[in-house]
């Protein structure tokens, strides 16, 4: 009953610009690259855009944009700063919130953090036109009951045989949150990295969904796909986003093909907020 109650808590706390988690059920998959470089696409389409390291114990998507945060979302929740005492602008043109590293004490299941989570997110999201969200790994508290407050949940996962069942195994624990509380969840979609081109892409997601509408009654749809790519490591690298360089390669392409199907999401498109004085 507890977690019922916690739930359609966490529930009632909506936004008011569209939340999308990028999340993965195993680490390494590139979660954290997919949000920061969607989040650049994003804004330099004219979208004003919150990206929200929501790893709350081992962020790094400060890393991924270069910024030196002044402070983080570990702040917030401790009372000592506001939340727009934290958001930096990154390279791209995007806002970043970041939060902590080494943060033990953030690990720790927590409803009530979650819920002041939310409620800054709700906050913030007055000046945006989207949230994207970036989560840690796996089928954590923190990753179910922000997957269920979140309006879309974008699950990025690889080739490798051990991503892909742990990418299945998050939609299936998604699933399995959403029916104990009585949630309306859609059915997240899918952002194949480090594929060799569309037709793997393809073939994994089919092969993925198949397995969803047998156990789940899921059809988990492709979003997007990402190349492996020297490029793009070599702007892991360089904590640069691959956003902002070379707009006509593959890479670049496949990035706004999904920044388009993030944009369908939501008909009609956001309308364009003012950009804030700085």
């Amino acid at each position: 009953m507890k977690q019922t109650l916690e739930a359609a808590v966490l529930e009632r706390v909506r936004l008011e610009a569209p939340f999308v988690l990028v999340s993965g059920g195993k680490g390494g998959v590139g979660k954290t690259l997919v949000a920061v470089n969607l989040a650049a696409q994003l804004a330099s389409e004219g979208r004003r855009v919150l990206l929200a390291d929501l790893d709350l114990a081992l962020a790094d998507a400060h890393l991924l944009a270069r910024v030196d945060p002044p402070a983080t979302l570990a702040d917030v929740l401790a009372g000592v700063r506001a939340p727009r005492e934290c958001i930096v602008r990154a390279p791209g043109g995007f806002d970043l919130l970041a939060a902590g590293s080494g943060e033990h004490l953030l690990a720790r299941d927590d409803a009530d953090r979650r819920r002041r989570v939310l409620e800054v997110l709700a906050d913030l999201s007055r000046d945006y036109d989207f949230v994207i969200g970036d989560t840690a790994a796996g089928i954590g508290p923190d990753v179910l009951e922000l997957g269920a407050a979140a309006d879309r949940v974008l699950v990025v996962t690889t080739p490798d045989p051990a991503a892909l069942a742990d990418a299945y195994g998050l939609i299936k624990a998604l699933d399995a949150h959403a029916a104990e509380h009585n949630l309306d969840l859609p059915t997240p979609e899918l952002l194949l990295n480090q594929v060799d081109g569309a037709d793997q892409a393809d073939g994994l997601a089919v092969k993925l969904r198949g397995v969803c509408e047998r156990f789940l009654v899921r059809s988990p749809r492709l979003a997007g796909w990402l190349p492996r790519s020297a490029f793009v490591g070599a702007s892991i690298a360089a904590g640069r986003p691959f956003a902002l360089d070379r707009p006509l390669c593959l890479e670049n392409h496949c990035l706004r093909r999904l920044s388009d199907r993030v944009q369908r999401w939501f008909p009609p498109f956001p309308t364009l907020k003012p950009a804030l004085k700085a």
